[in-house]
């Protein structure tokens, strides 16, 4: 690390973790979900508890004791100091972003939210607004930004292959989640999907 204290990103990373998981809890009333669906949709989701629950503590603790850049050894090594600030500030900014974005479409949700991939259940309702309004899939974007922003935080190249595997599961994804919504919300979510983007605002 160049820039910040490898310390203190560590204690951020398991404070932003911590502060989802109370979220979380207050949100939908549960902390965990138990993978289940077909094969893709469990995949899916046990890698997203994988890495969220296993990739980034370890991370913070790596972090903490200032082990990771010894202990890694795909680590991109940048030895222009301007490049370096430049890659771990805006991998902070994207990382508490994706945080950020996930606790407020968790709060959005409420007791509307069920794993990735999951068929709507009777009681619930179509979320359109709050982050939804910017991207149809704000928690996918959201996971999609924690891993990324680590992975330009640390220059690792292992954590730009899992940034790289997860991105390919969720768009894998997010045509069989949403066959599944169009089936339940009919011309709603078809509506909703020709006037909102998929997953980064006004983007894509």
């Amino acid at each position: 690390m160049h820039l910040f204290d490898q310390k203190i990103l560590g204690i951020v990373i398991l404070f932003l973790l911590c502060m989802l998981v109370v979220v979380k809890q207050r949100a939908t009333g549960a902390i965990l979900d138990r993978p289940q669906g077909t094969f893709l949709v469990r995949l899916v989701n046990s890698f997203n508890l994988f890495f969220l629950l296993i990739v980034n503590p370890v991370a913070a603790i790596l972090l903490i004791t200032r082990r990771l850049e010894m202990i890694d050894p795909t680590r991109i090594i940048i030895h222009e100091p301007s490049l370096l600030t430049v890659l771990e500030v805006a991998g902070l900014v994207i990382y508490v972003l994706g945080y950020l974005f996930m606790a407020w479409a968790l709060i959005r949700l409420g007791y509307n939210y069920q794993i990735g991939g999951s068929i709507p259940r009777p009681e619930d309702e179509i979320v359109m607004s709050g982050p939804y309004r910017l991207a149809r899939h704000p928690m996918y974007s959201a996971a999609m930004g924690i891993s990324l922003g680590l992975a330009v935080m640390t220059q690792s190249g292992v954590l730009f292959g899992v940034f790289g595997l997860y991105l390919m599961l969720i768009l894998i994804l997010i045509p069989l989640e949403e066959e599944g919504l169009r089936q339940i919300y009919d011309k709603h979510y078809i509506h909703y999907q020709q006037k909102t983007k998929k997953l980064i605002p006004f983007v894509y």
